[in-house]
């Protein structure tokens, strides 16, 4: 229950650490699983004193144990093995400290670790950071590899070496860190947050030489994982032999077997480029000279056809047949118009016989009335009534003398 203090009522700090002390003893006792990093066993002292740590987190609690209690695992338990506790938490009021009261020790043994791993191995593949559309590629020559090793380390020494032989102008940045132990997780976590930090560092290497399950449990931590999975530099592992596996492995942009693998696969081998370099010349060569020798062949078979040799040839052929063809249009056209010449001149002859004029120019002459209509017949015309003749050459006026029925009637 929360306890009412302020400035002027304040409570002193044995009661605050009795009070603590009250809701700690409350509490059950729990299993805990952790690493053991400090071990103390004096000579005739019935009590151990240990240290459990979290790998995954800058977290320590002391625990305390019977003898009794801790020599049954005694064989099989020391610094840095995990192990799992049953334990009540202790509040030891005099100094401020908790602490765990252990009953029963475990060890974790090598079986329970792979099926530990295998469940997270699954467990995180389901939220897709194994996934493959994940991994990025990684840059064909790095400028600066960034290296995550242990210190002096054969891991850090064979990717250097190798790195260097293969290409001597690479870069590194190395970090230095535990690659096995309790501070292992948080300070390589640390490391590649660090180098993916900085925008020049290209790749990140995390190399570690061979070892058991438990010297290579660090690479399977969860924290890790996601670390590597979150970074935005691509990340390479090289840790251990062909066959160890952390989890690592499959998180990483890529898996090298070894560290001396990883220097091969991230760093270019400058005599295998130059040979690729010479080899991609002499294929460029041989296909600028193929295309150039199939051109010349080209054109010099086009500069020897008869069009080429003799432009004007064709024009000269086709100039005949044009000139025949407009002699022939011509003729064509000619007869056509004296045809048409000679059936005009029938024609006009035709029309010009059938014609007034033609008549009237034979002697007859044309009687018409002042409205202008020709008069056919002696009825339509009266007696004194005033006519228009028109003949050949010209008109005059004539008028009717008596009545022209009567001279038209037959005798």
């Amino acid at each position: 229950m929360a306890v009412s203090t302020s400035p002027e009522a304040p409570i002193p700090v044995g009661e605050v650490s009795r009070l603590i002390g009250g809701w700690i003893d409350r509490l059950g006792a729990v299993w805990v699983e952790g690493q053991i990093t400090q071990l103390s066993r004096r000579p005739g002292a019935g009590v151990v004193f240990l240290t459990l740590r979290d790998p995954s987190h800058d977290i320590s609690v002391s625990v305390t144990c019977y003898r009794q209690v801790f020599d049954r695992v005694a064989e099989v338990v020391g610094e840095g093995a995990r192990v799992v506790v049953h334990a009540k938490p202790e509040w030891y009021a005099p100094r401020g400290q908790l602490s765990l009261r252990a009953a029963e020790i475990k060890p974790v043994g090598v079986g329970e670790l792979l099926a530990r791993l295998e469940q997270l191995k699954k467990s995180l593949a389901a939220e897709g950071l194994f996934a493959a559309d994940r991994k990025k590629p990684l840059p064909f020559l790095p400028q600066l590899i960034g290296l995550v090793c242990g210190r002096a380390s054969a891991a850090e020494r064979d990717v250097l070496e190798n790195a260097r032989h293969r290409w001597p102008a690479v870069r590194f940045a190395v970090r230095n860190v535990p690659v096995q132990g309790v501070h292992a997780v948080p300070q390589v976590i640390g490391a590649v947050q660090e180098l993916d930090a900085l925008p020049e560092v290209d790749v990140i290497i995390v190399a570690r030489g061979g070892g058991s399950v438990e010297d290579l449990l660090p690479f399977s931590d969860e924290q890790l994982i996601r670390a590597v999975g979150a970074a935005a530099t691509p990340v390479v592992s090289a840790i251990g032999h062909e066959p160890d596996t952390p989890l690592l492995d499959l998180v990483a942009d890529l898996r090298a077997s070894t560290p001396t693998d990883a220097a091969k696969k991230v760093v270019p081998d400058v005599g295998e480029e130059l040979a690729r370099i010479g080899q991609l010349r002499e294929r460029a060569w041989r296909a600028i000279d193929g295309f150039v020798q199939r051109e010349e062949r080209g054109l010099h078979a086009a500069l020897h056809r008869p069009c080429i040799q003799r432009p004007r040839r064709m024009v000269e052929d086709r100039e005949e047949q044009v000139t025949a063809l407009l002699e022939r249009g011509r003729r064509t056209l000619g007869h056509l118009l004296d045809r048409a010449d000679s059936e005009l001149s029938h024609t006009l002859a035709r029309v010009v016989a059938l014609s007034p004029k033609a008549t009237l120019e034979r002697g007859y002459a044309v009687l018409q009335k002042p409205d202008g209509s020709a008069v056919r017949g002696p009825g339509e015309v009266g007696a004194d009534e005033e006519l228009r003749a028109r003949v050949a050459e010209g008109a005059f006026r004539v008028r009717v003398n008596g009545d022209p029925g009567a001279e038209s009637a037959p005798a």
